[in-house]
C-alpha cells in the first residue's frame, strides 16, 4: 500500500497481556502487532488457534481493552463508539436471541446501528436475499441450522450499509455453495468500494479473494504482504503441456521438478533460464504448451512452511 494512500484500518502497536492467575507473570496473548489495510481490498488475517487473531480484531472494535497500541477505523479512533459508524461486524460464532425471526432479529440491529425506520424493511428484504435466506423472514432462529445462523450473521454485519466490515471466520459451517456465496459477496463488496478485513482458517477462501494477508503466529505478526508477492516462488516457472505421451521427454525432464500429471496434462517446475529451451523441446516432441506462469506456492504450503520456520528460529512457543 502506497504511504500516501491512507489505510482505512489501521493497528499499530497492538498489545494484549493477560494475568490469568493472581502472582504469576503476565502473558502477551497479542504482542507489538501492526496492520494496515488499504481502502476497498479485502484483507486477510491468518494464523492457527491461539495466534491472537480474534483478541487483535476484538481489540480494534472496542470490545478488549488493549494493554497498549493504536487503533483506528477510516482515520477516526475504532475503540470509541464514534469511530465504529461505519464499520459492520461479524463475530466468530455469532449468537441471537432464539426467540426473534430473521426479520425481528435483523431489526433490531438496525435500530441499533441507527438505520432509518423507512428504510429498514427494503434493507431487510434486499439482504435476507443476498446472504440465501429469502423465504424465512418469518422463520425463528431457533429452528436455524449453523450454516443459517453464519448467513444471519453477514446480514447483520451489512445492515447499516458500512464502509469498513471485520469478518471473522464468515465461512465457518457453511457448505461448499455456503462458502462460494461468502466469496462471491466479499468480491462483490470490495468491488463498491468496501474495505473487508477477513479473518479465516480457510486457506483457499483467503487465497481466492484476498488482496493483501496479514499472517499471524504466537500473538505477533510473522509474515505480511501482497499475496503473489508472498507466494510466487523466486526463480523458477510453472509449465503446463499436453500431447507428451506417458513420460516426460528427456530434454524436458532433466530441467523438470514438482512433476504432476493428469488427464494427459503435465504440470511441473522449470529454472527460469531453462524456460525457452525447455518450451522448444516441448515443441520438438511433438506436444503443446498450455501456459507459462510464475511458480506459485499454495497458501496451504506457504503458511505450513513459514510457520515451521517460526518455531525452529524461536523455539517452541
Amino acid at each position: 500500500m502506497s504511504d500516501a494512500v491512507a489505510p482505512a484500518i489501521l493497528i499499530e502497536g497492538a498489545r494484549k497481556a493477560y494475568k490469568p492467575i493472581v502472582g504469576t507473570p503476565a502473558r502477551d496473548a497479542v504482542h507489538d502487532v501492526t496492520i494496515r489495510v488499504a481502502p476497498g481490498t479485502i484483507h486477510g488475517l491468518l494464523g492457527p488457534n491461539g495466534a491472537g487473531k480474534t483478541t487483535t480484531l476484538k481489540m480494534l472494535l472496542g470490545l478488549v481493552r488493549p494493554t497498549a497500541g493504536t487503533f483506528s477505523i477510516l482515520g477516526q479512533d475504532s475503540t470509541r463508539p464514534a469511530g465504529r459508524r461505519d464499520v459492520g461486524f461479524m463475530p466468530e460464532q455469532p449468537y441471537f436471541p432464539q426467540h426473534l425471526t430473521a426479520t425481528q432479529a435483523l431489526r433490531l440491529y438496525a435500530l441499533l446501528s441507527g438505520v432509518p425506520r423507512a428504510e429498514i424493511p427494503g434493507r431487510i428484504a434486499a439482504l435476507l436475499e443476498r446472504v440465501g435466506l429469502s423465504g424465512r423472514e418469518r422463520t425463528r432462529l431457533d429452528a436455524f441450522s449453523r450454516g443459517m445462523l453464519q448467513r444471519l450473521g453477514i446480514a447483520q454485519a451489512l445492515i447499516n450499509d458500512p464502509r469498513v466490515v471485520v469478518l471473522d471466520e464468515p465461512a465457518s459451517g457453511l457448505d461448499p455453495v455456503g462458502q462460494r456465496d461468502v466469496r462471491n459477496l466479499m468480491l462483490s463488496l470490495r468491488d463498491a468500494g468496501v474495505t473487508v478485513l477477513l479473518s479465516s482458517h480457510q486457506l483457499s477462501e483467503v487465497e481466492t479473494v484476498c488482496d493483501d494477508v496479514t499472517i499471524m503466529n504466537a500473538g505477533r505478526v510473522a509474515a505480511e504482504g501482497d499475496l503473489d508477492d508472498l507466494l510466487n516462488v523466486a526463480g523458477h516457472t510453472s509449465i503446463r503441456a499436453r500431447g507428451l505421451g506417458e513420460e516426460l521427454p528427456p530434454a524436458v525432464a532433466v530441467h523438470a521438478g514438482s512433476v504432476a500429471a493428469s488427464g494427459g496434462v503435465w504440470v511441473f517446475s522449470v529454472p527460469d533460464e531453462a524456460v525457452r529451451a525447455v518450451v522448444d523441446a516441448i515443441d520438438d516432441a511433438g506436444g503443446a504448451v498450455v501456459s507459462v506462469s510464475p511458480m506459485r506456492d499454495s497458501l496451504e504450503d506457504y503458511f505450513a512452511r513459514m510457520l515451521a520456520e517460526t518455531v525452529t528460529e524461536g523455539g517452541a512457543r
